[in-house]
């Protein structure tokens, strides 16, 4: 009888763990957030480029039982998107939500694609075009326009996108709709702020004063991608690089890296929200989204991720 309980109690408990990858299908990239008392992530639908020309988002009550909302947005709602639609950043403001996204991986200032912005008032879409064109479009400092992280500053309220591919990743500041950036009072816009190490996936968290700035490194298609991080006490720097704290284990998965962090509002817990390759995968667009815990040690560094098959339990959001 007791051995009875001890199964029951045990596959109860395996029940309410997420379980990586936590949706079905290949995808990447994944920013995640919490909005209107639920979890999202909107992830990089992960195919051949001419295929990668829609976003879904995916949203939960507890970070284990996943809903699908299908193409928030599709290239047929932005005129200048054709192909290879990737990392999305999302943010509200003003009863609106705003999605940032790469479009057309553009090698040159000759061609048409970089940042866009589409917006809705709905976290789960339909996202319409904004601008009607890129708002960023141009290689500044020797970054391609693409990965961006868009986030509010708690210091001063403002917004600001941290962006960059080619191992150059750049700071601007939004104005205030979202339809410009405002120049820095030294008269630049851009501002080259790659650390060391960097490669693409730029993501800023703030902290009890500190800025993490974290991004990827590593060869997206290789085993060797990974997460590392620094420090610094604005978002312009300077950073200090501690180093990696999310990368493959062979006997899990390979190519783990851009990622996203996330707070529980009710726990408090914090979580990372990355890609990795299933062991055995060979095509560079197969990668899954998968969720692990994130913890800091007493000095307010980050400790090692622990990737797992398993993922978390349930965090009720409310």
């Amino acid at each position: 009888m007791l051995r009875t309980v001890l199964v029951l109690v045990s596959l109860a408990a395996a029940a309410v763990q997420a379980g990586n990858p936590i949706i079905p299908g290949w995808y990447a990239d994944p920013e995640a957030h919490v909005f209107r008392g639920r979890y999202w992530i909107f992830p990089t639908y992960s195919a051949p480029y001419g295929e990668q020309t829609f976003m879904d988002a995916f949203s939960s009550a507890d970070l284990v039982t996943w809903t699908r909302h299908p193409k928030v947005l599709d290239k047929a709602d932005v005129t200048w998107a054709t192909r290879a639609m990737w990392a999305p950043s999302i943010v509200e403001k003003d009863g609106w939500f705003y999605l940032f996204f790469g479009a057309n991986d553009i090698q040159n200032d000759n061609q048409t694609g970089g940042i866009g912005v589409a917006r809705s008032r709905e976290p789960g879409g339909p996202f319409k075009d904004y601008l009607g064109r890129p708002l960023i479009d141009k290689f500044h400092n020797g970054a391609q326009p693409i990965d961006q992280f868009v986030f509010r500053d708690e210091k001063d309220g403002a917004y600001y996108i941290v962006y960059g591919g080619w191992r150059h990743c750049n700071i601007a500041r939004l104005n205030a709709d979202f339809t410009g950036l405002v120049p820095f009072p030294d008269g630049t816009t851009f501002k080259e702020v790659t650390p060391q190490g960097y490669v693409e996936g730029a993501f800023m968290l703030q902290k009890d004063g500190k800025y993490y700035f974290m991004w990827s490194e590593g060869g997206w298609t290789g085993p060797n991608y990974a997460v590392a991080y620094a420090i610094g006490t604005s978002p312009f720097g300077p950073f200090e690089r501690i180093g990696q704290i999310l990368q493959q284990d062979p006997a899990v998965a390979t190519g783990a890296g851009h990622h996203s962090v996330l707070q529980s509002p009710r726990s408090k817990k914090w979580y990372i929200v990355y890609h990795r390759r299933p062991l055995g995968e060979t095509d560079r667009n197969h990668r899954v989204v998968c969720i692990d815990e994130l913890a800091f040690d007493e000095k307010g560094q980050i400790l090692p991720v622990k990737i797992t098959a398993s993922g978390v339990a349930a965090d009720p959001v409310r």
